[in-house]
């Protein structure tokens, strides 16, 4: 599978031949939906905490004698039914993640991006490379048409490409390990270096 290869300053350079395994797969909602779900449930922070009737702060003394009041039987006022007392079955500290293999994450990882490029939003660029100048790097991202892209480049980002890009809204810049199904499906556009797409297919290989 062939696709064209650009420039940044949107001229041509070639062509690259693309994976069938990684870029030529029948997207499948449901093996996204579950790998996106795995990566925001192990993103919960889970710090959620109510008190408990042991942990608020109540005397422990009887608020009035068992018997003779014509009401129900009442040992403190931190009970759960009285305002101020203890929550029952509220919320606790936890982790929210659960377990998700390798290979299925992997595989989510290879129907993202035959997703993207079945519809169009995948780019290749020869390389990231700038001098670090954020209004030359704006401009040739608006020339080129991106409003919300997510880059991925080889096993590191070059340094004046992150620092021109760190102030530019709606560009997000990846190394090839950081790529990740539920980035590559929030952004418009999917742009990968040359190198990028090589690291990925040793890396889903």
């Amino acid at each position: 599978m062939k696709l064209d290869v650009i420039k940044l300053d949107g001229g041509k350079a070639g062509s690259i031949d693309l994976d069938e395994a990684l870029f030529g797969l029948e997207p499948r909602a449901d093996i996204l939906h579950r790998v996106v779900r795995w990566q925001r449930s192990n993103a919960q922070a889970g710090t959620h905490k109510v008190k408990t009737r042991s942990e608020v702060k109540y005397s422990t003394k009887k608020i009035y004698r068992q018997k003779g009041t014509g009401g129900a039987r009442h040992g403190a006022r931190s009970a759960p039914i009285f305002r101020g007392g203890g929550v029952y079955k509220g919320p606790v500290v936890r982790s929210h993640g659960h377990d998700l293999t390798k290979k299925f994450r992997a595989l989510g990882l290879r129907h993202a991006l035959s997703a993207k490029l079945k519809a169009g939003e995948l780019v290749v660029i020869e390389n990231a490379e700038t001098e670090g100048k954020t209004a030359a790097l704006a401009k040739q991202v608006k020339d080129l048409g991106w409003k919300r892209a997510l880059i991925i480049d080889g096993a590191a980002v070059n340094e004046g490409f992150a620092q021109a890009a760190r102030n530019i809204e709606g560009l997000d810049v990846l190394p090839t390990m950081g790529a990740n199904v539920y980035d590559i499906l929030k952004r418009d556009t999917l742009v990968i270096t040359k190198a990028g797409v090589e690291a990925l297919e040793a890396r889903l290989k």
